[in-house]
């Protein structure tokens, strides 16, 4: 008797990787149902840049045969995970969502792919990035409604997510590109502390702000997801020796007591829309003595001006090489945030590298006193259209400090396009963000607050 192919591709990725290993779904099975629904789906949605139906099978025929051997399983063992199109992937094209890298197949994997082969992951394909990663969008439709963004620039993750096609998904952010996609999309996007996974491997656009994040339905999904790619990379700077986080088994755990939440609506409220105030607000009565609210110094205004500084200054020197060779190939946004960029003084460039710590400070003082922030993850919902991946003006702050950030699906507004709330942790307070998170949304849940 076969399986029901709608029946596992609502399992969360726990389930599968569980049911995986104790021989109650084979691999096989389990691919043929992601492929199936990539096959029905993708020609309208468009998530994925590269994928290859053979290639995926033999990897989930492999993982069966693992299994079958007896041999320990790693944590991931046999569930697909779809990549950014800016992730090298040995043997297989990444071209990075510009024609000037069409056609480029990395020789060697970025250090997070090894960590996902390393842990019995299947890479399932290549999904669709905006233009270097940059503004300009990719053919992504928004699987809610296909006429709306899917955000950017990781638009092929969120949306090969949101859409069911995958159950995990790897992205990148250097603005909002995962907490964006995700809250317009529907689905949980995670971006840990700055530092916590090593970028080797990956397109670099912009060196001091790049970080890894992922995609997922649940909060334990994306805990799982992010635990394996954790680690210390001695070619990226940014990450450091340290003892392997216990993401999973902490996020999948309950709060030893109720969390504590801040409402900061920051210095650029007046960008959300009255669905997006309105939502948050009843979110933050509603969890009422568990949530303050509070508001943050003057200096926060200058956050969003100081991270496009570095952005694109970084931008201007990383990405010299596509300037230089194929200018008449670049979109007219890039081009002219390239020419910004390269026209930056060393002074500015350099005062602004001091802001993140300068503006953490403030952000740890609140910390004392809460457990997490709940913010907007974007102005509202998805705008309609597909010229704009969207304004990452709610990310700029937490992007340019190095929190870690989440966002959780727990909105909609009036025309059924999903909100999501954005909740903020400390630097390093990954696995307690993770399951302050999952108590919100246990809680938001059982309340029936979504409807």
């Amino acid at each position: 008797m076969g399986i029901d192919p709608m029946t596992v591709i609502g399992l969360s990725a726990v389930e599968v990787r569980d049911r995986m290993a104790s021989g109650a779904l084979t691999a096989v099975d389990y691919m043929k149902a992601c492929l199936d629904r990539i096959a029905r789906l993708d020609g309208e949605i468009k998530a994925f840049e590269w994928y290859d139906a053979e290639f995926a099978m033999r990897q989930a025929e492999g993982a069966d045969a693992h299994r079958k051997s007896g041999r320990p399983l790693g944590p991931l063992h046999g569930v697909p995970v779809a990549l950014k199109d800016i992730i090298d992937t040995r043997g297989i094209p990444t071209a990075n969502g510009t024609v000037i890298d069409a056609g480029r197949v990395p020789e060697r994997d970025a250090v997070i792919v090894g960590k996902l082969r390393a842990a019995g992951a299947v890479i399932i394909g290549k999904t669709v990035t905006a233009e270097l990663a940059f503004l300009h969008p990719g053919k992504t439709r928004n699987p809610v409604n296909p006429a709306h963004t899917p955000g950017g620039s990781s638009s092929g993750s969120a949306a090969a997510v949101a859409a069911g096609m995958v159950p995990l998904a790897v992205g990148t952010q250097t603005g909002g590109s995962v907490i964006r996609p995700a809250s317009f999309c529907g689905v949980t996007g995670f971006l840990p502390t700055a530092g916590s996974i090593p970028r080797t491997g990956i397109l670099t656009q912009s060196p001091t702000l790049d970080r890894v994040g992922v995609f997922a339905r649940t909060v334990e999904d994306a805990a799982m997801l992010a635990e394996v790619l954790y680690g210390h990379d001695e070619l990226d700077k940014a990450t450091a020796p340290a003892p392997h986080p216990r993401l999973h088994s902490i996020a999948s755990s309950d709060a030893p007591v109720r969390p504590q939440f801040v409402f900061i609506r920051t210095p650029y409220w007046h960008k959300a829309s009255p669905a997006c105030q309105m939502a948050m607000e009843e979110l933050a009565d509603h969890l009422g003595e568990g949530c303050f609210e509070t508001g943050l110094p003057d200096a926060f205004a200058e956050a969003a001006a100081m991270r496009e500084r570095i952005n694109l200054a970084e931008m201007a020197k990383c990405f010299h090489r596509y300037s230089r060779d194929g200018a008449d190939k670049l979109s007219p946004q890039l081009s002219e945030a390239l020419d910004r960029g390269g026209k930056a003084l060393a002074h500015d460039y350099i005062a602004a590298l001091d802001w993140p710590d300068y503006l953490y400070a403030a952000l740890d003082a609140i910390f004392q006193r809460c457990d997490a922030i709940i913010t907007p993850a974007a102005p509202g919902a998805a705008p309609p259209g597909l010229e704009s991946t969207g304004d990452s003006v709610f990310n700029a702050i937490w992007t340019l400090c190095g929190t870690p950030a989440i966002t959780l699906p727990l909105f909609a507004d009036e025309d059924g396009m999903p909100m999501g709330v954005q909740i903020v942790g400390r630097r390093g307070g990954d696995a307690r963000l993770l399951r302050t998170a999952r108590w919100l949304a246990k809680h938001f849940e059982t309340d029936g607050q979504g409807d």
